[in-house]
């Protein structure tokens, strides 16, 4: 089973990715949304959140997990991974044999990369934004990512203000959502951004009015189908795969989703039965 968690209803974007991927698989998805946004939360608080739904996916099936959040992953995925993915420690392994009733000693996480290397082979302009939470911009992966992939690449920054909190309430276009974006893409566009790196998976709810404010000319970036293949990749290789990646239900197998949240459910049921029927 594959757990997948994020701030709020943002992750699943790259569920789609995932689910696209991989439609036979058994998935649990976990919308920590009364405590989003976790953008300008504390290191400790994100940590501490990401490992309690940890251990709630295991305690429910979860063979593997997907942090399908920017943040937490920039935050969290060093302390989960030193905490939960190595069997070898005799404390890791027995306390994962205990709450997952003796099923696994051990579970792997897949993060979210910050996509600035392809962002760097496909501009023109020699500028490329990205749009992220703050959490993700100081984190130390984004900058060892920029400064190893960026090299002679002017590297514009700016925070998505209000755009989590337009998703969590469903707001992806009209009025509202395009005054938003426009303050925030504005600026990377002012300075010659032909390619635009979506750094929050929230963000690409909205890719259909930063198109509409940006322009076909520029590239969007969205991270979640190499998430969604580095996870197929990671599922072969520990034998955690029920079908083979994009076999199309050729097996007859049926997909099990389980949705929770920390908010209210509600509202990520609407969001996932309007993604689904995408």
């Amino acid at each position: 089973m594959i757990g997948i968690f994020d701030s709020g209803i943002g992750g699943l974007s790259v569920f789609k990715e995932v689910y696209r991927m991989l439609p036979e698989e058994h998935y649990i998805y976990y919308a920590d949304s009364a405590h989003c946004p976790y953008g300008e939360k504390s290191r400790e608080y994100v940590i501490g959140r990401s490992k309690e739904i940890t251990e709630f996916l295991v305690r429910e099936g979860a063979d593997i997990i997907v942090v399908a959040c920017n943040t937490a992953t920039a935050a969290a995925i060093s302390v989960l991974r030193e905490g939960y993915s190595d069997p070898a420690k005799l404390e890791t392994a027995g306390h994962l044999l205990e709450i997952s009733e003796g099923r696994r000693d051990h579970v792997k996480f897949i993060g979210m990369e910050p996509a600035v290397k392809p962002a760097a082979g496909m501009t023109r302009t020699g500028v490329i934004g990205v749009l992220a939470t703050a959490g993700t911009l100081s984190g130390t992966k984004y900058r060892s990512s920029r400064e190893t992939f960026t090299k002679g690449i002017k590297v514009v920054e700016h925070v998505g203000n209000g755009f989590v909190e337009l998703v969590e309430k469903g707001i992806t276009e009209g009025p509202e959502a395009e005054m938003t974006v426009e303050k925030s893409i504005r600026p990377l566009l002012d300075a010659g951004a032909d390619v635009i790196v979506l750094g929050c998976t929230h963000y690409p709810f909205l890719i259909g009015t930063i198109r509409k404010i940006a322009g076909n000319d520029v590239k969007i970036i969205d991270p979640a189908p190499a998430v969604a293949r580095h996870l197929a990749d990671v599922m072969k290789e520990d034998g955690l795969l029920r079908t083979s990646p994009g076999s199309d239900y050729a097996s007859g197998l049926k997909p099990d989703i389980r949705l929770f949240s920390s908010g209210n459910p509600r509202i990520l049921e609407e969001s996932f039965n309007k993604l689904i029927r995408r």
